[in-house]
């Protein structure tokens, strides 16, 4: 495959994965289930992608550990783009992002996955927060078109009338700081996504994991690296996977009708409940289209529904096995009350989890020409 040796080589590196490393990758906790584990799966997968997932993956990785001793998950989080680019070109086993595979890398999985392709599966449910850094302001209320115009830079200060006439606080005369993701991103292209869908008179730019080259807005890369960059500076505000938003910083209730909508798992899984298939797809493909612009009572639109993407088929049986066996886990009710635990995650409702174990079971063997 094109280009597959370079990036097999770069995540290799990224990894930190070497020929002589420890049959218990994950520690002592590692080493003493596997009295108890299933010693038959064997074998080593690499994934890369969504940072967003990178805490629910160190609990997947943990828990499928726990059960499988020798078989081993490796997890890159370099952002939802770099994963499903290394997808495509065979690099790694699978890919997380925040968005599912558009039409065109749909057709370009079949060089790296044969006839079959890659598919998308629904495993990390997460609103992302808009977060703000105002000393002793925790939350604050903002409609969908007061959001756009802050991130697009016509509104410059907390004082805005714009933002004072929903809040009952006192807002500083501080200047915004507004910081976007400089990487690839799936949260960018979800929250994007809502913007236009919400309020395409403001955000007429179409959802775009790149953030809009035309808004000069100060950026870092990463869920970490925006939420550090706002700690850091008073009067900033950003986007990020709610999971990665901790004190000091304050959230935004979303406009959804006539009443503010907090941040919450309830109201994200709200959300996913309303979603719907994206059309003209393979029935093992589950990627959704989300609402945003409902005006459903308790919803939070702003919600990051993340994939895990697999190929349809793997040259070898064992890697096969091992794929099939780490996708079903992270579905399965165990996998995603540990993720929600480790990460704040909403867990997917059980019809969604069975039918992604149904779809992940689909998963074959076969020479990749």
């Amino acid at each position: 495959m094109r280009n597959r040796a370079v990036v097999s080589l770069a995540l290799a590196a990224a990894l930190g994965v070497s020929a002589c490393g420890s049959d218990y990758p994950l520690g002592a906790e590692q080493e003493a289930a596997a009295e108890n584990g299933d010693m038959s799966l064997r074998g080593s997968i690499t994934g890369a992608g969504s940072s967003a997932q990178g805490p629910a993956m160190d609990a997947w990785r943990a828990g499928f550990a726990t059960q499988y001793p020798r078989a081993q998950v490796q997890y890159s989080p370099d952002g939802s783009g770099a994963g499903r680019g290394a997808l495509l070109a065979g690099a790694v086993s699978f890919a997380g992002s925040d968005a599912y595979l558009s039409d065109e890398e749909l057709d370009a999985s079949r060089e790296a996955c044969g006839p079959g392709g890659a598919f998308d599966i629904p495993a990390y449910v997460s609103p992302i927060a808009v977060a703000f850094n105002l000393p002793g302001i925790t939350e604050l209320n903002l409609d969908a078109a007061t959001i756009a115009r802050i991130f697009r830079g016509e509104i410059t200060r907390w004082d805005d009338p714009a933002i004072t006439e929903q809040n009952d606080v006192d807002l500083p005369a501080l200047a915004i700081s507004a910081v976007s993701r400089s990487d690839d991103s799936g949260t960018t292209e979800n929250f994007t996504d809502y913007l236009h869908a919400v309020v395409p008179e403001v955000w007429p730019e179409e959802a775009d994991g790149t953030w809009p080259s035309g808004l000069d807005n100060e950026n870092a890369k990463g869920n970490a690296g925006v939420v550090s960059t706002v700690t850091a500076t008073e009067g900033a505000v950003t986007y990020a996977d709610d999971s990665a938003v901790g004190e000091p910083l304050g959230r935004t209730a979303l406009l959804v009708g006539d009443d503010y909508v907090p941040v919450s798992a309830e109201a994200a899984a709200a959300a996913v409940d309303l979603a719907a298939r994206v059309p003209g797809r393979q029935d093992y493909d589950i990627a959704l289209e989300l609402d945003r612009s409902t005006d459903d009572a308790g919803v939070y639109p702003l919600v990051l529904v993340s994939y895990h993407i697999y190929c349809a088929q793997y040259e070898n049986e064992p890697t096969a096995d091992v794929v099939r066996a780490f996708a079903t886990y992270a579905v399965s009710p165990e996998g995603q009350a540990e993720a929600a635990e480790a990460a704040m995650s909403s867990p997917i409702s059980a019809e969604l989890s069975r039918q992604a174990t149904d779809a992940i079971a689909t998963i074959d063997v076969a020479e990749i020409p």
